[in-house]
């Protein structure tokens, strides 16, 4: 049931600059709700040039924790003064969690996320079977990356139109990995087990990407972190290729359970989060 919450009731939130779009508030209330515990979710749009002052007045336990989006995930890894092993393998934080001592713990649940959207989605994909294309190299492409790296998936190939950008990520992955351009991502598609969009193309619906769909093997998996629209263009072509497909409300999900714990101390409830998602998207299933 339901409880209002108090003066005493446990914080927590998301920061991310836009997070107007966020469907996090949405899934952690209905936890919230469905758990009857005093607490509420709440999202936070620092400007981009004061994230920095703003993590460090949350310091001491004013709010329980923080999930982070785009652009601060490599932020708030600079911002924690303990850092997990997975935040720091992926040189990236999407979870901070504030101590009342004053200290901040940075996690990253990006790739546990991911990888729980696959096996929910796309039960077939194991991450031993080939390569995986990653297009983008930010905060969210680096979690992702490392955990499939951690799953056993023999090579991470990165596209970016930055090769600045691009190159600081494999030097996190490490020897497993490596740079493609755009112009020769087609070869890079033959022996693809997964694609994932990392980038914000397509994020209600502005920009699109194009890659050649008839290079890709039958058994490929195709994952979108976007989940606005749910159903994006590059989804869209993939299904039309006969692909299976993994939308980003799913990743969503699966990054947002653990981050709950650490929050409030108990796993999330067994409800069908997802659906009060789709309700707040307007699309029914």
């Amino acid at each position: 049931m339901r409880i209002e919450p108090t003066g005493a009731a446990v914080v927590a939130g998301v920061a991310g600059n836009p997070v107007r779009h966020s469907l996090s508030p949405i899934l952690h209330n209905a936890w919230i709700s469905s758990a009857g515990i005093d607490a509420v979710y709440v999202a936070f749009s620092p400007k981009p040039d004061c994230f920095n002052a703003f993590i460090e007045g949350l310091r001491g336990g004013v709010i329980r924790g923080l999930n982070v989006t785009a652009p601060f995930k490599e932020d708030a890894l600079r911002a924690a003064d303990l850092v997990s092993d997975r935040a720091a393998e992926a040189g990236a934080a999407n979870l901070l969690v504030f101590d009342p001592g004053g200290q901040i713990l940075a996690d990253n649940t990006d790739g546990l996320g991911l990888l729980a959207a696959c096996a929910e989605q796309a039960p077939m994909f194991d991450p031993r079977s080939g390569p995986v294309v990653i297009l983008g190299a930010g905060g969210a492409a680096r979690g992702a990356a490392t955990a499939l790296l951690h799953a056993g998936a023999p090579e991470i190939i990165v596209v970016n139109r930055s090769v600045e950008r691009g190159g600081a990520l494999l030097e996190v992955l490490g020897s497993r990995s490596r740079l493609c351009t755009w112009d020769d991502v087609a070869a890079a598609l033959g022996d693809a087990s997964l694609v994932i969009n990392a980038t914000t193309l397509g994020l209600h619906g502005v920009g699109s990407i194009s890659i050649p769909w008839d290079r890709l093997a039958r058994q490929a998996v195709v994952l979108d972190m976007i989940y606005r629209p749910l159903r994006t263009e590059f989804l869209e072509h993939a299904k039309g290729a006969g692909l299976a497909t993994v939308d980003g409300l799913a990743m969503l999900i699966g990054q947002a359970a653990p981050s709950f714990e650490a929050f409030f101390g108990m796993p999330p409830p067994a409800i069908d989060v997802r659906r009060f998602a789709l309700s707040a998207l307007e699309i029914s299933e």
